[in-house]
């Protein structure tokens, strides 16, 4: 886990830079089938879909997930090793993301006219099933194998 400002903003942008690129894929591909298109909107929506994921994953959701996580855990006095600190948190940053995500998604992808409940509800079902294997499988080992690496050089 990252042991300073430096070390949480690098971390940040690895995690927030691979999930919103996977999922801006993703959605896209849903939306228009996997062909060129696809590609090209996904590049071209990436760096604003970054800059609105990384300020709410730093600003909100983050700091929100590892209070929830740890008062729960002071709660239960339960000792959590680094396993399950990494996988509280990841989980909760998962779903608090996928909920500010999927309703940026939609009005991104549609415009506001579109949302409601139902459609928000089915974009957040879709997304959190792709969003938990992509971050727990992929994202999150990667993300912190290479803060391993910084912090050990």
């Amino acid at each position: 886990m990252p042991n300073n400002l430096k070390e949480e903003l690098i971390f940040t942008g690895l995690m927030a830079g691979m999930m919103v690129f996977g999922m801006t894929f993703y959605n896209v591909t849903l939306q228009n089938g996997l062909n060129g298109h696809a590609v090209l909107t996904t590049v071209t929506g990436f760096p604003f879909a970054l800059i609105v994921a990384a300020l709410i994953d730093l600003l909100i959701i983050g700091p929100f997930a590892k209070q929830l996580f740890f008062s729960t855990v002071k709660r239960f006095n339960f000792e959590p090793k680094g396993i399950h600190i990494g996988l509280g948190i990841s989980i909760l940053m998962v779903l608090g993301m996928v909920t500010c995500m999927s309703l940026f998604g939609l009005i991104m992808g549609k415009g506001i006219a579109s949302v409601s409940m139902s459609n928000y509800w089915h974009a957040w079902q879709l997304n959190v099933i792709v969003a938990l294997p992509l971050q727990l499988i992929v994202v999150g080992p990667f993300a912190r194998a290479i803060l391993s690496r910084i912090q050990t050089n």
